[in-house]
């Protein structure tokens, strides 16, 4: 599904930084990995390359079978609407729009019909217990809620990769174990192939796969065994 080889990466500017030093790295269709490092080590940058939001100076990064080099903005804003979704840290929430409303945006996007977006953006909500806050904004939710609309808004288009940037960075410790907990459970249930960036080892922990990554470069990379049951039900509602 990922595959990277040698990959490069310095920004310029008055002290050239050479952030990426030769990164290669394999993602199979329906891991559920964490790329873990501390501040500076590479690994957004990293997040930012898989998600093409940033590009590679050499190196080799192929997405399902496709090359990814120097797209145009359009082609590469088609391939993250139709492969990628994003869950970051602050939720990205537009916060004049309510739950319902976020949560189908991106089908906005791929030109889907009003009456589509809603049906399919409510049935979201639904899954993961939202759907008495369709009609409420992003102020008036906690934090937990509002990671939980954007989880269903990465969901929407059916992406074929989950790339979560600290996605339980802005939450308790409580909120952040449910969170992961329904990452767990979309792996699971529907395959999902799920990277998540983080610097706490308790949220890498609950992936299947850790990569370290440390000035630039991929270090040990352990696999965890173990499979805990998850306290979700079905739906992604709390049992």
């Amino acid at each position: 599904m990922i595959h990277l080889k040698d990959i490069n990466k310095t920004y310029f500017g008055a002290q050239p930084l050479h952030v990426l030093k030769g990164i290669s790295l394999d993602i199979e269709e329906g891991e559920f990995v964490s790329i873990m490092g501390a501040s500076g080590s590479g690994k957004s940058t990293l997040l930012n390359i898989l998600g093409i939001l940033d590009n590679y100076d050499s190196g080799e990064y192929t997405l399902a079978g496709t090359l990814i080099k120097d797209l145009s903005e359009r082609r590469a804003a088609e391939y993250r609407n139709r492969m990628i979704g994003f869950i970051f840290q602050s939720f990205n929430l537009i916060g004049f729009k309510t739950a319902v409303e976020n949560v189908e945006l991106p089908l906005f996007y791929q030109g889907v019909s009003r009456k589509k977006r809603r049906q399919l953006a409510m049935e979201y909500l639904e899954k993961l217990g939202l759907l008495q806050w369709a009609g409420h904004y992003p102020n008036e939710m906690s934090g937990g809620q509002k990671q939980r609309v954007a989880i269903a808004r990465a969901l929407i288009t059916q992406p074929k990769i989950i790339l979560a940037d600290e996605p339980t960075g802005a939450l308790d410790s409580k909120t952040s174990m449910e969170v992961m907990e329904l990452l767990k459970q979309l792996h699971e249930e529907e395959r999902k192939t799920i990277v998540v960036v983080t610097h706490e080892s308790g949220v890498a922990n609950e992936t299947d796969k850790i990569i370290h990554i440390k000035d630039g470069l991929i270090g040990n990379i352990d696999i965890n065994t173990e499979h805990r049951s998850s306290p979700f039900g079905v739906n992604g509602v709390m049992k």
